[in-house]
């Protein structure tokens, strides 16, 4: 007698939990795209392929206001075409009608491309000195869709920098990267250039990079002010002792004052080579 109550209540918490749970969710709409996405160059054709994957179909068609069709009966499958691309956001949308009455629709994503005008680099100064900050710009004009764009910095084979950029915009944009170094002596005479990409293509698909012409940097170091004097003033010392009066009192042109200007070039040579050693020693340890 007591376990029919329990029976009972258990019936309830059943029957009340499937009734919460509602109708199961209907099953997705029976449609397939081929291609499943469209990137497309500017002006370009386009075209792709709807399929229907139900046997209740009844007719199909395009929403769009570019290459719109509609409703086309006793079609399982119904292509899109746009002859030369206008705009730079397209959503063409595919429906299929049921012969219950029913309809779905399915999106076709499309992306709009149009590659740089031109991918330039801007410095201020072609002269930085050691130690010195200094800035270089790449420039890329008229690109679209900005928010797939990547700029990617080169020194040599290495590459430095990459920069992506967030933009909502579907249409051309230009668009500058700055890249900021610190000037090094190893720097001195190296090619810094940058490239734009458009990252709408899986690998190495799609249009080549565009890159910009090469920066080559001049460094001018410590060294290089030393070397400069030295040179400045053996050319200073050999012109008194050589073409002038030496205050040696040697004659211009004489044995003398040939030996004299030898031994000078040799003291400042010798200087200048111990000094670099130090410089380059110095360095390392740091």
């Amino acid at each position: 007698k007591g376990i029919y109550p329990f029976l009972e209540f258990l019936a309830f918490c059943i029957f009340s939990s499937s009734s919460s749970l509602g109708n199961p969710a209907s099953a997705s709409c029976p449609l397939q795209m081929s291609p499943s996405r469209v990137v497309v160059k500017f002006g370009d054709a386009l075209s792709a392929k709807c399929t229907s994957l139900s046997n209740q179909t009844e007719g199909m068609g395009w929403e769009s206001p570019y290459g719109g069709l509609d409703n086309t009966k006793g079609v399982t499958f119904l292509d899109f075409k746009i002859d030369s691309v206008p705009v730079w956001e397209l959503e063409p949308i595919c429906f299929v009608n049921f012969h219950d009455g029913d309809q779905c629709t399915e999106v076709l994503p499309v992306t709009v491309y149009k590659m740089p005008d031109s991918v330039s680099l801007r410095q201020n100064s072609t002269t930085v000195k050691e130690g010195e900050k200094f800035a270089i710009q790449c420039d890329i004009v008229n690109v679209a869709p900005a928010r797939n764009l990547s700029v990617l910095w080169h020194k040599g084979n290495k590459i430095l920098n990459s920069e992506t950029f967030i933009e909502s915009s579907p249409s051309p944009v230009s668009k500058s990267s700055v890249l900021t170094l610190t000037a090094h002596r190893d720097d001195d005479g190296a090619e810094i250039w940058c490239e734009a990409k458009l990252n709408l293509w899986p690998g190495e698909q799609g249009p080549a990079m565009m890159r910009s012409m090469s920066h080559r940097v001049t460094v001018f170091f410590l060294i290089s002010y030393f070397m400069t004097f030295c040179i400045s003033l053996y050319v200073l010392i050999v012109y008194n002792i050589l073409c002038c009066d030496s205050p040696l009192g040697s004659h211009p042109g004489t044995t003398a004052g040939i030996l004299i200007a030898l031994f000078f070039v040799f003291i400042f040579i010798l200087g200048c080579g111990v000094y670099y050693r130090q410089s380059r020693k110095s360095e390392q340890i740091s």
